[in-house]
């Protein structure tokens, strides 16, 4: 594919296959440029960004000089346009102009989706997108009480495009995709329906197009483009993860789970290596090592770990890329130079977590890298026999530390979720174990698909609520899966539990239907698991988990056949219904049910209260629900939903048609 230059009365066009990229006039500029003027703020994660451009210029006059546009004012170049292929370079040539708006052609309803995880939207038409990697906040509705506690409190109350995995590419309903290979701070713009604007905080601003004649193919080049994940371990998706963070009573409960008939592959212990009390609620101690804390929390961890592996379940642990400054790892870091500095002088940057400080591991230093590879995920992890674990953080990284590399902590705050994926990744591999030990990222951004095997959602709130809840993860598992992540899925039963909200029992049995047909299924206890209902509180709440897991367990050879296709094509586990059905424009904004492959289609119940849900049933085919074996045609339903029989349908032609039908068996229906 190749980028072609046209010539227009005032002006010219860009065609990619036909179709129209960039469209410059003398009344529409593709390309501004300006001198920018930020102002950045950072409080435990969350960033207030700002900019005041000044001295924008819209070079209106423009000249083919060889293989490059000369874009002109007054005369002088102000920006170079080069092009190759299908790639497209925009080049700030003024002194001092750092910001590059490039608008790319838009046609009326035009619809876009993209922008790395997104949590709120899924068609991202009509709004913007910073792309700066973050805690997405809590609450995430500056209409919601929650929201504005959490904002006074620190920042904390996040908005509608905040996310931990934000990535500036966009897809558009012309089966067009448009990527800026570059981790600096930008924004995605759709607020206008003539142009779709990227913001480039650089002086130099690289864009990656790519063409196909549907989405499918799209997904599939884009994955290629940033890498595909290993295949999940047959035992991650054989059977539920149970998280547990009780110390040593944590093994006594899993025996629970086992008598109430769960399918249990894993236990997952994020305090295995010792926790703090503080206000936001039970924390981890942040340093990772078999010592003290360990064996307090966990006595005998080793032989513990051995006995359940011979049982055929795995543990479980947790890590993040932070050392805290009261734990044995931290004077080891600082004596070998692992931790990014102050700028003033050469003191360890510390960074206040929440009533406690810890050092940000410099992972720009390949001597760092392999040390904490090694010393941390390798010898206090793999090798006790911990086969995987929460590669949590990622987000956190200051604007102004000093770096051993030398490089803008500005551009390096986005790199840094790629540059910790790269370390589990690194040292996984070094124990032979790529696609059996499994680790699960929240944090991303472009690049990160090649390294991070999982995504999981965040820390939603413990509710049904619209920007933070349960819904939120359908959103995310289908945006992620756009620009490449074949696997996503969420803390099942939410995190956030503050100010007063709690989980309920119709929330908990409502995540295990959804958490059931996601490609792993994993339980977590939240921020306080005191104040909150588990999984192991009630008989009743038992029984749920026990049943959904053994449904995601009974559907593990089709979840096998969804690894192959990943690895194949790049299609992702779960899937917007436009992948498959195009033709279909009324699916385009559907982010409330989801395909599971080509032939699941899921639409659980995310409304508080709902005995009942509309379902969409796209094609020209008939679909049957799992539960009733009734055959439902192509259309708008209104579909009973009782809790324990979401709405699930399949296609009866499936090759797994079988397999699907025995599901109602399974759940006891």
């Amino acid at each position: 594919m190749e980028l072609r230059i046209f010539d227009a009365e005032d002006g010219f066009d860009l065609l990619l296959q036909g179709r129209v990229v960039l469209r410059h006039r003398a009344d529409c500029p593709a390309v501004v440029i300006a001198r920018g003027q930020p102002t950045i703020i950072m409080y435990r994660g969350n960033f207030s960004i700002d900019d005041q451009p000044s001295d924008a210029i819209s070079p209106t006059e423009w000249r083919l000089v060889d293989s490059r546009i000369e874009l002109c004012d007054a005369g002088q170049v102000a920006a170079i346009v080069r092009f190759e292929g299908s790639a497209l370079e925009i080049k700030a040539v003024c002194e001092g102009y750092d910001r590059i708006i490039t608008s790319f052609h838009a046609e009326p309803g035009e619809a876009i989706w993209g922008g790395g995880e997104q949590m709120s939207y899924l068609m991202l038409t009509g709004r913007r997108f910073p792309i700066w990697t973050s805690e997405p906040g809590v609450g995430r509705d500056k209409t919601t009480e929650l929201t504005r506690i959490m904002d006074a409190e620190g920042m904390a109350g996040g908005d509608y495009w905040n996310s931990n995995y934000p990535q500036p590419t966009f897809l558009t309903s012309r089966w067009l995709a448009v990527h800026l290979d570059s981790a600096s701070y930008s924004v995605l713009d759709f607020t206008d329906p003539a142009a779709h604007r990227v913001e480039a905080w650089a002086r130099v601003a690289r864009f990656e197009i790519f063409a196909a004649d549907a989405p499918a193919g799209l997904v599939c080049d884009l994955s290629r483009r940033f890498g595909r994940q290993p295949a999940l371990p047959d035992w991650a998706i054989g059977g539920a993860i149970v998280g547990l963070k009780a110390g040593a009573t944590s093994f006594d409960r899993l025996e629970r789970f086992l008598s109430a008939g769960a399918a249990v592959s894993a236990i997952w212990c994020e305090d295995w290596a010792g926790v703090r009390e503080t206000s936001f609620g039970r924390r981890l101690f942040w340093d990772w090592a078999c010592g003290a804390r360990s064996d307090e929390r966990y006595p005998g961890l080793r032989d513990r770990i051995a006995e359940l592996a011979a049982r055929d379940i795995r543990f479980l642990g947790y890590a993040n890329p932070y050392l805290a400054v009261d734990g044995a790892l931290f004077a080891e870091a600082r004596e070998g130079g692992h931790f990014c500095l102050r700028q003033d002088n050469d003191d360890v940057y510390l960074v206040d977590f929440g009533e406690f400080d810890c050092g940000v591991v410099d992972f720009t230093r390949p001597e760092t890298r392999n040390w904490f590879a090694e010393r941390i995920l390798g010898r206090e992890m793999l090798d006790i026999g911990i086969a995987g674990w929460m590669a949590d953080f990622g987000e956190y990284l200051p604007t102004d530390v000093r770096l051993s590399d030398g490089s803008d902590p500005m551009e390096a705050h986005n790199r840094w979720p790629v540059l910790w994926a790269e370390v589990n990744a690194q040292a996984v591999a070094s124990r032979g174990k790529t696609g059996d030990a499994l680790f699960f990222m929240r944090a991303g951004f472009s690049g990160v698909q090649a390294h991070c095997p999982l995504l999981w959602a965040g820390d939603q709130c413990v509710d049904f609520t619209r920007h933070d809840g349960i819904g939120t993860v359908i959103t995310a598992a289908l945006s992620a899966g756009l620009v490449g992540n074949a696997y996503s899925h969420s803390d099942c039963g939410g995190y956030t539990s503050l100010h007063g909200h709690v989980r309920s029992e119709e929330l908990l049995q409502r995540w295990c239907e959804l958490a059931a047909f996601a490609p792993v299924m994993r339980s977590h206890e939240g921020n306080r698991p005191d104040d909150n209902l588990q999984y192991d509180s009630t008989t009743d709440l038992l029984s749920c988990f026990a049943r959904w897991s053994r449904v995601h367990a009974h559907l593990a050879p089709y979840a096998r056949h969804l690894c192959d296709e990943a690895r194949a094509s790049g299609l992702p586990a779960q899937r917007p219904l436009f992948l498959h059905y195009p033709g279909e424009a009324d699916l385009f904004t559907v982010q409330d049910q989801f395909l599971y492959g080509a032939d699941l289609l899921v639409a659980p119940v995310i409304e508080q209260g709902a005995s009942a849900r509309t379902v969409i049933l796209p094609g020209e085919e008939a679909w049957r629900n799992c539960w009733t074996g009734e055959d439902y045609e192509p259309g708008v339903h209104l579909v009973p939903a009782p809790i324990g029989a979401p709405p699930v349908f399949y296609r009866p032609c499936s090759v797994f048609a079988s397999l699907f039908a025995g599901m109602a068996e399974v759940l006891g229906q």
